[in-house]
């Protein structure tokens, strides 16, 4: 078979142009300065917003339930898989989203997966937005169900969508992101749930990245932007802002026993294992006990898209604590990248697949646990490396270029979850 030599040219093609990806090893917990080779460096691509992995309360609190239920579930969900932690962690969640039932997933993707796929199948249309996560766009094509992204944040063109197509369907699930991981900008949910009224419409999201963040609560951008009602399905996850692992999905009670009675992923995975869910317990506790995490974390990312600004270095759409550094050229990223991490930083280039092409960029994710020191030497040393960046105005109309068509899902513009 010439499978192996097919796959050796693909990955010395991606070599060639300076895509292929190769893991950092960290050899240290996760937290705002890691090890690396030895060396301390500051670490600037975590999603441990909150700084909740390493929090003494968590690891307690998972310690102590691997004392009491050992490590594995041992089961799938709907076997022997689901005991009093997992019960409680669902019932706190739902508390928190302000929502009626929760399911959790044993992990993120599992949630966006099994959402999409009880929700909508054939016959069915699903619209959503062009830069939403992969775990989305993936399973709304796996669904059966007739997909067409819009342009990113593009309402016009998703009401023309909307015009054309929604009389054809039984149903229609509009879907987004809620605060975008790769751009660190929200999508625009009360426009967004305007249309889904109009037009008899679901409307699910993704508060992956604002959830334990956005918010005076903590519960996300739905919540910043006043309009939580307005939406019919939450998904969100346990392995960034709340410092765990896994994912749930927020909604009814007839769409949650639906999960656990039809959702495949739901059905056939095994649970997450209880220290987990105890540490997310503990968790959620944190996050609304003390919303000075998250006013630290925005605090720090407004700091830092000010001072890029003044430094003429673009921080693209970003309104959030993920602040993109637009670089373009995937080259570029890279030599960017490996000079930081001279300079102290972790901060790994982002390139396609991951961003559209002409669109690489450093992805700096701020966690409340980052000092305004770190920020202020991050900036300097930027500075130092302006024959790598463009100037904002540049930076700026080589993303909107670079941005695909709206269309079928193109797989782009993601990050493991």
């Amino acid at each position: 078979m010439n499978v192996w030599n097919e796959l050796r040219a693909d990955l010395d093609s991606l070599e060639a142009a300076q895509l292929l990806r190769r893991p950092v090893v960290v050899e240290s917990g996760c937290g705002p300065r890691v090890r690396v080779g030895r060396r301390e460096l500051v670490c600037l691509c975590s999603n441990d917003y909150l700084g909740l992995a390493g929090e003494e309360a968590l690891k307690h609190a998972a310690i102590e339930a691997i004392r009491q239920w050992g490590v594995g579930a041992g089961a799938s969900r709907l076997i022997s898989g689901t005991t009093t932690l997992h019960a409680a962690l669902e019932q706190a969640l739902a508390r928190f989203k302000r929502v009626v039932a929760v399911a959790v997933t044993s992990a993120g993707w599992l949630a966006n997966a099994v959402a999409v796929r009880v929700l909508v199948g054939p016959g069915d249309l699903v619209l959503a937005d062009k830069l939403s996560h992969a775990s989305l766009l993936d399973a709304a094509a796996a669904s059966g169900a007739a997909l067409r992204t819009w342009p990113h944040a593009d309402l016009d063109r998703l009401e023309k969508l909307l015009d054309r197509l929604r009389g054809r369907h039984r149903r229609c699930l509009i879907a987004t992101d809620s605060l975008f991981s790769m751009d660190g900008d929200l999508a625009p949910l009360p426009e967004l749930a305007r249309l889904k009224g109009r037009y008899d419409a679901l409307l699910m999201i993704d508060e992956a990245h604002a959830t334990g963040v956005l918010g005076a609560g903590g519960r996300g951008a739905a919540e910043l932007l006043n309009c939580e009602q307005a939406v019919d399905v939450t998904v969100g996850t346990l392995s960034k802002a709340l410092g765990a692992l896994g994912g749930f999905v927020a909604g009814p009670e007839e769409l949650i026993q639906t999960i656990r009675n039809r959702g495949r992923e739901f059905i056939y995975t095994t649970a997450l294992p209880p220290a987990i869910c105890a540490a997310a317990l503990a968790a959620l506790e944190i996050v609304q006990a003390q919303p000075r995490r998250r006013q630290a974390v925005l605090a720090l990312a407004r700091r830092l898209r000010e001072e890029l600004i003044d430094s003429g270095i673009s921080p693209g759409a970003s309104v959030s604590q993920i602040v993109p550094i637009m670089v373009g050229p995937a080259g570029a990223a890279a030599e960017l990248s490996g000079r930081l991490m001279e300079a102290g930083f972790l901060a790994p280039a982002i390139r396609p697949p991951t961003v559209p092409r002409g669109a690489s960029r450093l992805r700096v994710s701020l966690c409340a646990t980052h000092q305004e020191q770190d920020i202020l030497r991050l900036v300097q040393v930027l500075r130092a490396q302006r024959d790598l960046l463009p100037d904002a105005a540049a930076a700026g109309a080589a993303v909107k270029a670079a941005v695909p068509p709206a269309g079928e899902p193109s797989g782009t513009h993601h990050e493991p979850i």
